[in-house]
């Protein structure tokens, strides 16, 4: 398998005329809340230390609970929204894929994409650069100091490092909506100017009256 197969193989093919700088900036924004989604399960379902443990102990973790399957859920649909980021370069996010009843193999408009991916975009921007900023420096997201932070030395160094990519997501998915707007609005226009009808130039001054 080349180099090339493996990302076609996990995230489809990569539309036509997209340049490798998007192709890396969507595989990237797909992996913004990887890291978060891993230390989220490895701190409490597998009550791995990664984070320090209150006075009176933490409870044995409950086993295929309601919390254990909220942060296994909440995970995987942080993830999967991220992946979408990678419809913006690749042909399933310009054409149905087939197996979708009665849309498989129409055109996606532009604005179905557009839209939800813009309103990702910036409710991202505007929470997670702000609350990461804000548990950094040791205060809720409300400015108010947080008296139950808990993580130090290590632990720390783990947790915004699992945490702090998610700062990225806004970001990135924003500059992948414009590009994906605007690559798209160029090959509409293309395709509508190839179809548009042109006027058959007079041949002689009999023709031109």
């Amino acid at each position: 398998m080349t180099t090339r197969a493996t990302p076609a193989r996990l995230h489809g093919r990569t539309a036509a005329g997209v340049p490798r700088w998007a192709v890396w900036a969507a595989y990237a924004t797909s992996l913004t809340a990887l890291p978060a989604g891993l230390w989220r399960i490895l701190s409490v379902d597998l009550r791995l230390p990664l984070m320090e443990a209150p006075a009176d102990g933490r409870p044995p973790p409950d086993w295929f609970g309601a919390e254990w399957w909220y942060v296994i859920a909440l995970s995987l649909v942080s993830e999967a929204l991220a992946f979408l980021a990678v419809g913006l370069v690749s042909e399933w996010g310009e054409v149905w894929p087939r197996w979708i009843p009665r849309l498989g193999g129409r055109p996606v408009p532009i604005l179905a994409a557009v839209i939800p991916a813009g309103l990702g975009a910036t409710a991202n921007t505007l929470l997670w650069p702000y609350s990461m900023t804000m548990i950094s420096l040791g205060r809720m997201v409300t400015g108010e100091a947080n008296p139950r932070a808990g993580t130090h030395g290590w632990q720390a160094v783990v947790f915004y490092g699992a945490y702090w990519p998610l700062a990225l997501w806004g970001p990135l998915l924003g500059l992948l909506t414009v590009h994906y707007y605007r690559r798209r609005r160029r090959a509409a226009d293309s395709t509508a100017a190839l179809l548009r009808p042109t006027r058959r130039r007079a041949t002689s001054p009999a023709e031109a009256d």
